[in-house]
């Protein structure tokens, strides 16, 4: 009962940092969902939760969805998914853990320096074929789609429901293929209903709690999640 109160509050809150910087949700609950239930149940699980999570993240904002670069962003990432889900394996590569934080801090530092460049439509694709895989493979690739989303210089709310959009999309073909896979049981699809409900009250208190913040703040907040995020992946 513990582990389970321990877990719905961890993925509420995980779901508001998220709801509120469009990612680092996974890096808050991946580690104590792993240790509590294992890491070869954790991602599946985690699939169905956070594919509640940002469903309703979208919907809460569903008026400011950027679909042109949403689309594009998901031609990319839905095989992406795919292959990853099919390749999935029990422990993540520590090589790639480590390019992603590398790459991370060169992000923050383009953007503090205002030097982060736009993406053309085809670098979406690209960087959706990226994030899709690494999403399936290490459970969480949020911080690298972000990336590609704030370079379009989105307005906070715009930037956090477009980027969700195209997490429903990959979570989902995961969940399929993890199903497909007999990797996801029906106990496992519980638990992530469980967690997936206390994620949508998280999307709810972020949405309330992002509209009180300046574009500054907001942007101060993003980079200090992203060198969070590098130093986790890094150590």
């Amino acid at each position: 009962m513990v582990t389970w109160v321990i877990l719905v509050f961890v993925s509420w809150f995980a779901s508001t940092i998220s709801g509120m910087a469009g990612f680092g949700g996974s890096l808050i609950i991946l580690p104590v969902i792993a240790y509590l239930i294992g890491v070869k149940k954790a991602i599946p699980i985690l699939t169905i939760a956070w594919l509640m999570g940002n469903f309703s993240r979208a919907a809460f904002s569903y008026k400011e969805i950027q679909w042109k670069p949403v689309a594009l962003f998901c031609v990319g990432a839905l095989p992406g998914a795919i292959i990853g889900s099919l390749l999935f394996v029990e422990l993540p590569a520590k090589i790639i853990l480590h390019v992603i934080g590398i790459f991370l801090i060169i992000i923050v530092v383009l953007r503090r320096f205002k030097a982060l460049p736009t993406l053309s439509p085809r670098w979406l694709i690209f960087w959706g074929i990226l994030v899709g895989f690494l999403s399936a493979v290490i459970g969480s690739a949020g911080p690298i789609g972000a990336a590609a989303f704030l370079s379009l210089n989105l307005a906070p709310v715009a930037y956090i429901a477009s980027e969700a959009v195209t997490a429903v999309f990959m979570h989902f073909v995961k969940t399929v293929v993890y199903e497909h896979s007999s990797l996801l049981t029906f106990a496992d699809f519980g638990k992530g209903l469980v967690l997936g409900l206390a994620m949508v009250a998280g999307s709810w208190t972020s949405k309330k709690l992002i509209k009180k913040i300046s574009l500054s703040q907001f942007g101060t907040m993003v980079d200090i999640l992203m060198v969070l995020a590098a130093i986790s992946l890094l150590f």
